[in-house]
């Protein structure tokens, strides 16, 4: 099981050209089972998706999860959560979160043949440190009232620069944080914004950043993906 995280700053490239086909690109590169998207759909007025739905990246079809609110978004306040054919879709929920600005987590749980259902949490966490901290808080709320035994992935970008800052802090009370080393800004990598939060059910065979070609120019964060067997 191969899970991404990305967020593609609306599909804006770093030539500062909206460019949808790089990041079918670098789905197609990364082929996950599932992705968590942030930045998906445009901030202003209908909040317009950037990306086809469905998606497909030449070889492997996507739905997104129908979290959206608005008739034009695929996502919620720019949180998306895409799903090939060898997961199944069980339900979904928006999870509000704390927040001086529009902020909200996106949850789904997935199943695969043979295996029991998990869960999948897509979120961008906040600029400012005390909220950040509020939103992990309300987060590992979220995750530690599922039922036991439920393995939760959580992925998104934190926004968290230090290693172990406010927010990681709150996760790791309950929960592994797993940091697959710098992911922004694209053209120089130096800060590790975008992190997985798991729970101890699940097990990493592999979590790293991705890069190519392909992901160097296609947005201003690099993605992140996690290889798990015991999902």
């Amino acid at each position: 099981m191969r899970i991404a995280s990305y967020n593609i700053r609306k599909s804006v490239g770093l030539d500062w050209k909206r460019d949808p086909d790089r990041i079918l690109q670098v789905l197609r590169e990364i082929s996950a089972d599932i992705v968590l998207l942030q930045e998906v759909d445009k901030r202003v007025g209908s909040r317009q998706g950037t990306l086809p739905s469905p998606v497909d990246p030449d070889g492997i079809q996507y739905d997104f999860v129908d979290i959206a609110e608005r008739p034009l978004s695929v996502g919620w306040h720019g949180n998306a959560i895409l799903y090939g054919p060898s997961v199944e879709l069980l339900s979904f929920e928006r999870v509000p979160l704390p927040s001086f600005e529009p902020r909200g987590a996106v949850s789904a749980l997935f199943q695969t043949k043979g295996s029991k259902p998990f869960r999948v949490i897509g979120a961008h966490l906040g600029l400012q440190t005390t909220m950040r901290a509020k939103q992990a808080a309300a987060l590992t709320d979220y995750m530690a009232s599922m039922p036991s035994g439920t393995p939760c992935v959580l992925a998104g970008d934190f926004n968290e620069w230090r290693l172990h800052g406010a927010a990681c802090q709150v996760f790791e009370k309950q929960f592994d944080v797993l940091t697959p080393g710098p992911s922004f800004h694209t053209a120089r990598p130096k800060l590790p914004l975008d992190r997985f939060v798991v729970s101890r059910e699940v097990v990493s065979s592999e979590c790293r950043v991705f890069t190519s070609d392909t992901t160097r120019k296609a947005s201003d964060h690099l993605p992140i993906y996690l290889d798990t067997d015991s999902l």
